[in-house]
């Protein structure tokens, strides 16, 4: 082994280290590879940059691009509506419903996506219908991954798998070239995950006040004309205690001050947002100094000084779920201001589980310089009005059962329709290759104005551009310094005389390990090199070593971790470790041994 070989391995150990343990974010990550892999002179300087111009990354963006268009349209939400009338359906049937249609869905849509609108879909009917959301959640993420391996374009691991395979000789998959494997792979995993929903939790989530611990008022007040408060300041009339009344908002003649300071003096028609205990709010009352309003007394209080002071109507809590490139991500409680959140308060975090922070920790308003990150959760307090702007917010999931605010037009809902249809038919029938295809439906959308390009440049997640543009240097790295032919080289000395299959095996076992511990990209990328010499030296066909590596890389069920929409699913609380250990480890081995079996049989 050459000193180069273990320079490289200890950059690919240190990156599975960082990835696994989320030091940094994956963008970060990336340009600490491109960094390392240059001061090593492990790459050239134009083999570092060359991630940003592979032809994978270009398709990834692209398809980005057409899927924000479908979502902005409605188009996912045309495709999964009919789901609401599924209510009457038993689970043992409603959750096979389920999965199989998140998972054709997911097989030409953003696996995220279309797994986002079916948590809305699911809460929905959680609260209508008294459906047990927990039995659906996990198994919808889960056919959300496998319909993403079902196609060429389902997931960007595919064609980053693709552009390894191509880049070294080998001819380009076609788009429905491996579906059928994964069309056996859904229906193995459809089956098994129904059968196992009795190990899923049975509880609902719990409702916001219980998994925030509110167990205080959040109470409006207005100083009225008799009201001895005026002219003097907040700490004289709150003080500054532990368990004293908190301002958390001031609004004086129409203008918000969501941090107002303790010597802040009260003048006649401030309006207060206040957090207090039970006990205060019943003294605020019988002191009578403010008029303190609920949400269904609002109506019935007149503005005291103009229209500007108008009483915000239907205060209410509502969860927000921090995406990629979200404005709001490197913010605390403390540095959000109202014109971030469009007039919504925000009064706690919720960290999502990690290895880093295996148990969720709640920081509250008053103890909260901790930085949102990805897969955070966010509680704001915030009228009806308030709400309808905040769900304009770029790159956020409002977990909140709401009616859609925005108007969806039919002609372009059904532009963008065509225009996925025309890409997927482009590629499928080979007139294209994906990549030429992704691009002519990008310049569709933005020709027939189905999207704002401007808007696009926030919605894209550009982490997984980074991701991909500092990873695929590694693979030239591992070519460069011959890692991949050592690896290749002692394996098949371990597995001499031993049957194909076993090697296949293998393979499989060891990518989707490290798929449920780092990205699923970056598994991809370290392996798929390593399966391509293997197959080479053995002298047979590599498609299916490569078919090894991009199932087994997306196959991400033991963790939580291992994949974007099961690390969704589990920062809403309801399910523990356990869950994705138990029904995700058992769907693992089932899988193993089905891809073990089915590709050994094509050598």
């Amino acid at each position: 082994m050459s000193l180069e070989i273990i320079v490289l391995f200890v950059i690919i150990l240190g990156v599975i280290f960082l990835f696994a343990l989320e030091i940094f974010p994956v963008d970060k990550i990336a340009f600490v590879i491109l960094g390392l892999l240059l001061l090593t002179d492990l790459v050239s300087p134009e083999e570092a940059i060359s991630g940003f111009s592979s032809p994978a990354t270009i398709t990834v963006l692209c398809l980005m691009i057409i899927a924000i268009g479908l979502e902005d349209n409605g188009v996912i939400d045309l495709l999964a509506q009919g789901m609401r009338k599924l209510k009457g359906l038993p689970l043992l049937i409603m959750i096979p419903v389920f999965m199989f249609i998140a998972g054709s869905i997911s097989a030409f849509i953003n696996t995220t996506a279309v797994v986002l609108v079916f948590v809305k879909i699911i809460d929905e009917l959680a609260e209508k219908y008294d459906i047990p959301s927990s039995k659906l959640l996990l198994p919808v993420s889960f056919a959300g991954i496998i319909g993403g391996s079902c196609t060429l374009m389902g997931t960007s691991t595919n064609l980053i798998v693709n552009a390894v395979a191509v880049k070294r000789g080998v001819e380009r998959f076609g788009f429905f070239e491996f579906s059928w494997y994964g069309l056996i792979f859904m229906f193995i995993t459809i089956i098994l995950v129904s059968l196992m929903a009795g190990f899923l939790p049975k509880k609902k989530p719990s409702d916001l006040n219980s998994v925030y611990k509110l167990d205080e008022f959040i109470t409006k007040g207005i100083v009225g004309e008799t009201s001895k408060l005026i002219g003097k300041n907040l700490q004289d009339i709150f003080g500054d205690e532990k368990d004293s009344i908190e301002v958390i908002r001031l609004k004086r003649k129409g203008v918000i001050n969501d941090h107002p300071g303790r010597y802040t003096t009260l003048k006649l028609g401030d309006q207060l947002l206040l957090r207090c205990s039970i006990e205060q709010l019943l003294q605020l009352k019988e002191e009578g100094d403010l008029t303190i309003i609920r949400n269904s007394e609002a109506k019935a209080v007149k503005p005291i000084v103009n229209e500007a002071s108008e009483i915000e109507e239907n205060i209410q809590l509502v969860e927000i779920l921090m995406l990629p490139n979200s404005p709001l991500i490197g913010k605390s409680i403390k540095t959000v201001g109202w014109y971030d959140l469009h007039g919504a308060v925000p009064l706690a975090i919720r960290k999502r589980r990690s290895f880093r922070n295996p148990k969720r920790r709640i920081f509250n308003k008053k103890s909260d310089d901790i930085d949102l990150r990805v897969g955070d959760r966010l509680l704001v307090e915030v009228t009806q009005n308030d709400l309808h702007e905040l769900q304009k917010m770029d790159n956020i999931s409002i977990l909140q059962n709401h009616q859609e605010i925005s108007i969806i037009s039919k002609k372009k809902r059904s532009l963008s329709l065509g225009i996925l249809i025309l890409v997927i038919a482009l590629s499928a029938f080979s007139i294209f290759p994906i990549l030429k295809s992704a691009v002519i439906g990008c310049f569709l959308m933005i020709l027939l104005k189905c999207i704002d390009l401007g808007k696009i440049y926030t919605q894209i997640n550009w982490q997984i551009i980074f991701l991909l543009a500092g990873m695929i240097p590694l693979g030239v790295a591992m070519s460069n310094t011959g890692a991949d032919d050592w690896i290749s080289t002692n394996l098949l000395l371990l597995f001499d005389g031993k049957p194909n299959y076993s090697i296949i095996g293998l393979l499989f076992l060891v990518t989707m390990f490290l798929s449920g511990f780092i990205s699923n990209n970056a598994t991809a990328i370290i392996i798929a090199p390593i399966a391509i010499t293997i197959a080479t030296k053995l002298q047979l066909d590599p498609k299916p070593f490569i078919l090894a590596v991009l199932f087994a890389s997306n196959f991400s069920f033991f963790t939580p971790v291992g994949y974007q929409t099961n690390t969704i699913i589990y920062g809403m609380g309801i399910y523990k470790f356990k869950h994705f250990l138990i029904i995700g480890g058992a769907l693992s081995i089932v899988l193993w041994i089905a891809a073990t079996f089915l590709l050994s049989r094509q050598l």
